[in-house]
């Protein structure tokens, strides 16, 4: 399988492309240069990890992805409270980050599954 057929890298893509534009007029370049790079660190860790070598440095990556969701999350909510991010936009943004870590759990315990045997 390719990294590309995965919905959870489509989903992932598509939230970061949805983050650089929607940020792209911030003029705090600190905080939009984070809030970008952990929103394209999500679907790239994803395409990396499948395009190792072994099913285990496929987890090691997808958990590096699962771990970007969550710094994507925090940086959200500092953006939200701070007046960056808009209410409605950035709980959009914290369900699609959620689903996506729950996507990612589970598509680790398969490869770690995988790479058990």
């Amino acid at each position: 399988m390719r990294f590309e057929d995965l919905e959870v890298w489509k989903r992932a893509t598509r939230l970061s492309v949805t983050v650089f534009r929607s940020m792209s007029s911030c003029k705090d370049f600190g905080f939009r240069d984070q809030i970008t790079r952990s929103s394209l660190s999500v679907p790239s860790n994803i395409a990396e990890g499948f395009e190792r070598v072994s099913q285990k440095e496929c987890a090691t990556f997808l958990s590096y992805a699962k771990g970007s969701c969550g710094e994507l999350r925090t940086q959200i909510y500092v953006g939200m409270e701070i007046g960056y991010i808009e209410a409605s936009v950035g709980k959009r943004w914290l369900r699609e980050s959620e689903e996506l870590s729950l996507m990612l759990g589970a598509l680790i315990k398969i490869k770690k599954g995988y790479a058990q045997q």
